[in-house]
């Protein structure tokens, strides 16, 4: 229960970051206002990369760990776990690197 609700209470975090965020793609409002994007794009940048790496990081931790539990219970499944865990958490970093290309494209704005 209590992890559910630090779950709940780190999407509702993130989403608040991410609504402060939407500024940063936003065109033609630094002539209007005379104010630079750039520093929301580096927000913007900086906020992508952190929960990428956060969401990574728990998802390749609880694929792991569900992983060694069933070699755990069974050493004997231990060839038939290993290559679905690999393929798991090469999928869960591919995502962490899409962030990171996203990053270095906004980062050609600034």
């Amino acid at each position: 229960m209590r992890f559910q609700k630090l779950i709940s209470s780190f999407f509702a975090f993130v989403s608040t970051l991410l609504l402060f965020a939407v500024p940063a793609f936003a065109e033609g409002t630094a002539a209007a206002s005379g104010a630079s994007d750039k520093g929301y794009i580096a927000l913007a940048i900086g906020l992508g990369l952190g929960i990428a790496a956060a969401g990574g990081g728990l998802g390749q931790g609880k694929a792991a760990a569900a992983a060694l539990e069933g070699i755990g219970r069974n050493p004997g499944a231990a060839q038939a776990i290993f290559v679905p865990l690999l393929l798991s958490l090469a999928l869960i970093e591919s995502l962490v690197i899409y962030s990171l290309v996203i990053s270095f494209m906004l980062l050609g704005k600034i």
